[in-house]
């Protein structure tokens, strides 16, 4: 590939593909996750690194080196490796005496970091540790959060945001029942976050819904959120923002109930009455020659007795 006043022209039919890949689109591909241990790190964080990851699969690129970098004070290593390895989404684990066990989850935006969030592990549980079975490679989770914070605090707004981009997976236009095997649950209370992770059991219940029970397959963390880095409100909305292509268009004369009916308004011309058509009957016509008298008196029959 060469490059002439900054633009990158490719020699081969590789690099042209490779360049169509990575060009803008209006459908984006699935968010790539890098997950990537610091220069320090215990074996908690290692083994939690490896759970994760084996959640995120096959949407994800593990990192197994240690790469000497603090992402809260300088970002350029990450967004270098982001932009090599195509992915919007990462996860940095570290661990020194004053954070210990620490995670560090972010986001990209046109390969420069968005939001970050640090949080320290207390209590983690692995998969290996929870003698279950598992489920299979690439599902899709359920994501459900439980608490107030949620939905008031800004900052845990931010996190609830970056936590459905990075655990959600691809978007699929339908789901079938026998599917829905994984379910993510997040419980923010007192500061602290919980994570535990579900297998979905479906059980016989006697009708054609069948009842449901959640099995504990693991990793389980207890989190508390340390520092923070949001992006400001222009640039969150600008991340935001949808390209016209996809913006459904407004139908006009068309509105919609709370319960989804559509309702349509059809607008007509004032109808001219004296040149209507009805429909002809024959009991009404009259015939040729024929003048009906008002006068004259019906006929009547006499029968003899």
């Amino acid at each position: 590939m060469t490059q002439l006043d900054g633009i990158v022209k490719p020699k081969t039919r590789r690099s042209k593909r490779f360049l169509e890949s990575r060009a803008p689109k209006l459908i984006e591909d699935v968010k790539n996750t890098m997950i990537m241990k610091g220069g320090n790190a215990s074996q908690t964080v290692t083994t939690a690194l490896k759970d994760i990851y084996s959640l995120k699969k096959p949407n994800a690129v593990l990192y197994k080196k240690k790469n000497i970098t603090r992402p809260f004070e300088d970002s350029t290593s990450l967004e270098f490796f982001s932009k090599k390895s195509d992915c919007s989404l990462f996860l940095f684990g570290s661990h020194n005496k004053k954070r210990p066990h620490n995670f560090i989850f972010g986001r990209m935006f046109d390969f420069h970091v968005l939001d970050m969030f640090e949080l320290g592990i207390e209590k983690f549980i692995s998969l290996s540790q929870i003698k279950t079975s598992k489920f299979p490679e690439g599902t899709k989770p359920m994501l459900i959060f439980a608490g107030e914070v949620f939905d008031t605090d800004n900052e845990y707004k931010r996190l609830k945001s970056l936590l459905i981009d990075f655990y959600r997976g691809p978007t699929v236009p339908a789901v079938r029942l026998a599917g829905l095997e994984h379910v993510l649950h997040f419980t923010a209370l007192e500061g602290k976050i919980y994570m535990r992770s579900y297998r979905c059991l479906l059980k016989k219940s006697g009708c054609r819904t069948p009842r449901i029970e959640l099995e504990e397959i693991g990793p389980s963390f207890d989190f508390v959120m340390r520092r923070t880095h949001l992006a400001s409100d222009d640039l969150y909305k600008l991340a935001h923002r949808q390209p016209k292509a996809l913006k459904p268009k407004k139908k006009k004369n068309i509105s919609h109930d709370v319960f989804g009916t559509s309702f349509g308004r059809v607008h007509m011309q004032k109808q001219d009455l004296s040149k209507l058509k009805t429909r002809k009957m024959k009991g009404l016509r009259k015939r040729k020659g024929e003048v009906v008298k008002e006068d004259q008196e019906p006929k009547v029959a006499k029968v003899e007795s």
